[in-house]
């Protein structure tokens, strides 16, 4: 099964609800090939969200129309003055499940075809779908016939048996209803959904990290999610519930100011690790509930560093122990790429590979065109990695759901709605 592009000229909307902001896209199919130009951007400081899930509905409507506005205002040319009406959604690792189904499909004798290789992914979903759960990705990651193993694409082969390992991301459904009832508020529908750490590595990763093997680290603000590629899909993905916010929180409470000053603190002086000269640099701190800011409070930017710098090795701990409990860390191959806002301390690459000991680089988007600078560093790899997804690794409805969908509301339609990425 090969991708299918979107057409030329296509208009696609990409919507990241992080903890730490809410972030839109608006691009263009610009060639056949399914290659985007970026033609708006949007982002605004998230309000409303903790830890990738909806606490305050109206305040998250909120953010989320402003946010959709500014992209609007930036594309409005394209767009001939319409309105956006349908995004791709990021859905954060923590509400989200990765399983390996293994399926065994009989072909006795005959070629495999695209529909042998639908009816393994809806086996595979048959397995795994509950009540209270949403399927988000079924990804075929191995094939084999008759015992041959190492295929990538069965089709127009023949055999008597097609052997398939799939990749089912499940989601759960109160979450999804919540941050569904957000957007439908701002007057938009949810045309797809993507899992954030697979957009991150759709958005950063280089096809040769995705064939060998590859980690990608998403270090977002509220939970740092992280996806296996092998064989050019990913093969599992998991999360822990901390983040960039987590490191800010610590700064304000280890050096008694706001939360508003530590993060300033972390953007202006933060580092992964400490060096010989932090000691002997000053930084001014200013003090919880002091009106007078006239007599500076200056401590070293080696204490500052100091309580950056546990919190961080205790993140990369965490994915490293679970990547190790997966059992697919051997697939994981020596390589990493770090995405994600937080990633973009100082020091944060050789602080990774001394904790992971792995090779790892830091990681940006690098397949969309047109992309502001702005926009163009780790924070934004999740929203660009939607635009990547949507143009090339979404799928339709099947049309003989579709009727059923129609007659229903929104999330009746998504329960229905059939993915696919290949």
């Amino acid at each position: 099964m090969k991708p299918k592009y979107k057409p030329r000229g296509t208009l696609l909307a990409a919507l990241d609800i992080g903890s730490h902001k809410i972030a839109c896209m608006i691009g263009r199919v610009a060639d056949d090939d399914g290659a985007v130009e970026v033609l708006g951007v949007g982002y605004q400081a998230s309000r409303g969200i903790k830890t990738g899930a909806v606490i305050d509905i109206e305040a998250a409507d909120n953010t989320i129309r402003q946010t959709v506005h500014t992209a609007e205002s930036m594309a409005a040319e394209a767009m001939n003055g319409y309105p956006l009406r349908e995004v791709i959604v990021n859905v954060p690792g923590n509400q989200t499940k990765s399983h390996i189904v293994p399926i065994d499909v009989q072909i006795n004798g005959q070629v495999v075809t695209d529909h042998d290789v639908r009816r393994a992914l809806a086996k595979a979903q048959e397995k795994i779908i509950v009540d209270g759960v949403e399927l988000l990705h079924t990804i075929p990651v191995k094939c084999a016939i008759d015992g041959n193993e190492g295929i990538r694409d069965p089709s127009g082969m023949t055999g008597e048996e097609l052997l398939v390992d799939v990749h089912v991301i499940t989601g759960e459904f109160g979450p999804l209803q919540n941050m569904a009832s957000c957007v439908e508020r701002s007057h938009l529908d949810i045309a797809s959904l993507c899992s954030g750490a697979y957009a991150s590595g759709l958005a950063s990763l280089v096809e040769d990290e995705m064939d060998l093997g590859c980690t990608v680290i998403e270090m977002g603000g509220g939970i740092t999610s992280f996806a296996i590629f092998q064989g050019g899909s990913m093969i599992y993905s998991d999360s822990i519930p901390i983040g960039g916010w987590h490191v800010t929180n610590d700064i304000a409470r280890g050096l008694t100011c706001s939360n508003a000053d530590a993060e300033r603190l972390k953007t202006l002086y933060g580092s992964a690790m400490v060096t010989g000269s932090d000691e002997n640099e000053l930084i001014d701190v200013p003090q919880l509930g002091e009106l007078d800011s006239a007599e500076p409070n200056h401590v070293p930017r080696s204490l500052l560093i100091g309580i950056i710098q546990p919190r961080l090795e205790e993140i990369l701990e965490m994915v490293r122990d679970k990547l190790e409990n997966s059992g697919s860390d051997a697939a994981a191959s020596r390589r990493v790429v770090l995405t994600g806002g937080a990633s973009q301390l100082p020091g944060m690459r050789d602080l990774a590979q001394m904790v992971l000991d792995k090779q790892v680089r830091l990681g940006r988007p690098i397949r969309l065109n047109g992309l502001p600078d702005a926009v163009s560093g780790a924070a934004f790899s999740t929203t660009a990695g939607l635009l990547t997804y949507l143009t090339s690794h979404s799928h339709e409805m099947p049309a003989e759901i579709m009727a059923q969908a129609d007659s229903g509301s929104f999330f009746e339609k998504f329960k229905y709605w059939w993915k696919e990425n290949w």
